[in-house]
């Protein structure tokens, strides 16, 4: 059944998925049918060519969305509903409804294997269609909504990579750094020094997939660039003796959890681990990018805030020592300066 239908998805194959989708949605053989139904439809999907998958998430979007008409009509009951048992089944009622067939779809994916980073895969497609095809958003909302409940930081759990970690995983770091490349093997050793420390979040239902991961150098007081801390050349510091613990990378590594944060707790999580086992340490710092920071930057600047951002005493002690000719340009060239 999974490769019946043709990639592309012509129309006539559309009626042919709805009846699959359907009669998974009717279970009527039971939640164990329904699964295998469910695992026929998700191979069907891996199956299509870019055209076919939209098509797919279209019929979701168009198709598989909440009834409206139905809500509004179980609606009505909570204003009459005297007694508190009617009023909960009222109440009942219309949850389920507010649920949509969609969601329900998805949701079976849960219990089979591989289900859940066939979601999260399932969902990057989705933002990737989605900007010319706007109809996806509602269905992109729900599907969102699903893994954030799914990917609580209650959840996660927090391993830290070093260089003896497989093969497999050491590979994927190297796909989905998205701060600062890394070149090659040496790049990746270098990264995970003795006195370098790598932290992922995982889920158990993928445990072989970093969610998203930190980049920690552990050395004495606050580097001036990152320049310094990707030297694969610079000899190794002993991390017992640091003082400091330079952020200096995370990335997201799943494009299909974009919107589902868990960047903030994966810090502080790591700060209390370096705390525990590095007590010398004082002072933690980030020399990640900061998104947006040139073009607000740059518009504060024309704007004439630089007087908010610096005192007057120190925009013209800044000026002097850059040689600009202006405090704006000074600062312009120090920001710039690695």
């Amino acid at each position: 059944m999974g490769g019946s239908l043709r990639p592309d998805l012509p129309e006539e194959d559309i009626a042919r998925l709805r009846q699959q989708i359907d009669s998974c949605l009717e279970a009527r053989g039971g939640e164990v049918a329904a699964r295998n139904q469910a695992t026929e439809i998700g191979r069907t999907y891996l199956s299509l060519s870019d055209k076919g998958r939209k098509r797919f998430l279209l019929l979701l979007a168009d198709s598989y969305g909440v009834d409206h008409a139905a809500v509004r009509q179980a609606a009505k009951p909570l204003f009459d509903q005297k007694s508190e048992d009617a009023l909960a089944a009222a109440e009942r009622r219309l949850r389920q409804l507010l649920e949509s067939p969609r969601i329900r779809l998805l949701r079976q994916f849960n219990g089979i294997a591989q289900g859940v980073k066939f979601l999260v895969d399932l969902r990057a497609d989705i933002l990737r269609f989605k900007r010319d095809a706007p109809r996806l958003g509602p269905l992109d909302q729900e599907l969102r909504e699903l893994l954030t409940s799914w990917f609580d930081a209650g959840f996660l759990e927090l391993h830290a990579i070093d260089w003896e970690a497989p093969a497999a995983l050491l590979e994927k770091l190297i796909a989905y750094e998205a701060v600062h490349e890394i070149k090659s093997w040496n790049d990746l050793k270098n990264r995970l020094d003795s006195d370098r420390r790598c932290y992922g979040f995982f889920h158990p239902a993928m445990p072989n997939e970093p969610l998203i991961f930190v980049e920690v150098a552990l050395v004495s007081g606050i580097a001036g660039n990152v320049q310094e801390l990707l030297d694969e050349t610079a000899p190794a510091a002993v991390p017992e003796e640091a003082d400091t613990a330079i952020f200096y990378s995370i990335s997201n590594a799943q494009k299909g959890l974009a919107g589902v944060g868990f960047g903030e707790f994966l810090i502080k999580r790591v700060v209390n681990d370096l705390k525990a086992k590095f007590p010398r340490l004082k002072t933690f710092a980030t020399l990640s990018p900061m998104p947006g920071f040139a073009a607000w930057l740059d518009d504060a600047l024309k704007s004439g805030d630089i007087a908010v951002m610096l005192p007057a005493a120190d925009a013209l002690a800044l000026k002097a020592k850059s040689g600009a000719q202006s405090s704006e340009a000074a600062l312009i060239g120090l920001l710039e300066t690695p």
